[in-house]
């Protein structure tokens, strides 16, 4: 791509402006592989030969747009293409590749079209392979969809053609690069300090604890946060189909799933890493979500002298949870009555925490909720804290107040057992008037 040289700024159109790009970015990925650099020095090495390659086109194009072409090609050839600046941007939470030209991040809880776009499909593509191939993970015509992540924790799912009918289509849920604290969630008003005090004692206390809700809603973020809970002289297992808590203890013992391979052999489920978790001598449990046959092997841990186990279940309510977890159960293959999934149910968690996104994009704990034994053939769920919404403004706004109930959990002998006390004040509702519009 040879042009004669000129004295004054080219003008070039956008086709132009493409194959440019991809000159440059086919010169160093080539010269890269011919010199064996390492990863470690490859960013000062395209940093050093990008002007070399460039100059020897004789283009002379003016600098803001030399400077946006390099940072393409640094981007294409050391991080992930176009979606780069998007992973950058601490404000965007997440992003959805709809195909190559459509380009959706959300922004404090609001879904918006992007500027981003890439060259065609196959650049969607080269952009899913280097996130997956690290992994040892595959997506192809015979194995379409894929769950991964990035370097950082954040959550990927890719699916190609021919499920995928408009193009390959990505989507990221970033994760902060910085652990969210508890004091962050109550500043934010997703609880209040009684809840996280409540929470806390729960966790230290080693009780069972599911945390519920919808997708998208922060499930992974507070059951982060509630491991944070964790005295550091206990073992811990994760157990994840993609890794991504992000615990700050030491001794940590982290799995994720493995996918078959293209003969359907040789999958590692959720289900399997739990029962061998029960070999690891874990002091905590902590599984990032179930979704299948592994819920009654989780409960099962829970009832035999795994306390303090943490999951997160998909639903829409407390009572929603437990009718989840009964379904679950059931997929498991086991032929049991009701009855005796409720009871192994009702022994096994002790809390539900529900957390939810609300219409606005705001993400709640909604709910507090004690799992309190049985009545017949019904479990008894009594709430400790629950958030009333009590309007919306006309910007969308949801409007409502956490608060406690005024009813003291029947396992509180067993907190004060633990050590944990807590005074009357935590489980007092307030009177004031003034609902919360955070």
């Amino acid at each position: 791509m040879n042009a004669p040289a000129s004295s004054s700024p080219q003008r070039l159109t956008g086709q132009d402006l493409v194959r440019l790009k991809k000159y440059l970015a086919d010169n160093l990925s080539r010269a890269l592989e011919m010199e064996g650099i390492p990863a470690a020095q490859r960013n000062t090495f395209v940093q050093q030969n990008i002007v070399r390659v460039y100059e020897q086109t004789q283009l002379k194009l003016p600098e803001d747009i030399k400077n946006e072409i390099f940072r393409q090609v640094l981007n294409e050839l050391l991080g992930y293409g176009p979606i780069q600046p998007l992973l950058d941007d601490p404000d965007v939470s997440e992003i959805m590749v709809n195909g190559p030209k459509k380009v959706f991040i959300e922004k404090k809880g609001q879904l918006t079209k992007s500027n981003v776009i890439f060259d065609d499909d196959d650049h969607v593509l080269r952009i899913i392979d280097r996130i997956i191939l690290p992994l040892g993970r595959r997506v192809d015509w015979d194995s379409p969809t894929v769950d991964a992540r990035l370097p950082d924790g954040s959550r990927v799912n890719a699916v190609v053609r021919p499920v995928s009918i408009d193009g390959p289509s990505i989507t990221i849920r970033k994760f902060r690069k910085d652990k969210l604290q508890v004091e962050e969630l109550v500043n934010f008003g997703s609880l209040t300090r009684q809840m996280a005090d409540f929470l806390e004692a729960c966790v230290r206390a080693r009780f069972n604890i599911v945390v519920s809700g919808g997708t998208g809603s922060g499930k992974t973020t507070l059951l982060n946060v509630l491991s944070g809970f964790i005295p550091e002289s206990e073992r811990i297992v994760t157990i994840e189909d993609a890794a991504e808590l992000q615990l700050q203890q030491d001794h940590v013992m982290r799995m994720e799933t493995k996918a078959p391979n293209s003969d359907g052999l040789h999958g590692v489920s959720i289900r399997e890493l739990v029962r061998n978790s029960l070999r690891m001598r874990p002091d905590r449990i902590v599984v990032g979500e179930v979704r299948g046959g592994e819920a009654l092997d989780m409960l099962q841990a829970m009832n035999t002298g795994h306390d303090g186990s943490l999951t997160t279940v998909h639903s829409n309510s407390p009572r929603d949870a437990l009718s989840r977890l009964e379904t679950l159960v059931l997929m498991a293959g086991m032929d049991l009555p009701l009855k005796v999934v409720r009871q192994q149910i009702s022994s096994a968690v002790d809390v539900i925490v529900q957390q939810t996104r609300l219409k606005d994009g705001q993400r709640k704990v909604t709910a507090v909720t004690e799992v309190a034994g049985m009545e017949g053939d019904v479990v008894v769920l009594t709430d400790i804290f629950k958030f009333n919404q009590t309007g919306t403004l006309e910007d969308g706004k949801v409007l409502g107040e956490l608060n406690a109930t005024g009813i003291r959990p029947i396992f509180t002998p067993r907190l004060e057992a633990a050590g944990y006390k807590l005074g009357a004040e935590i489980f007092a509702p307030k009177t004031s008037a003034n609902p919360s519009r955070r």
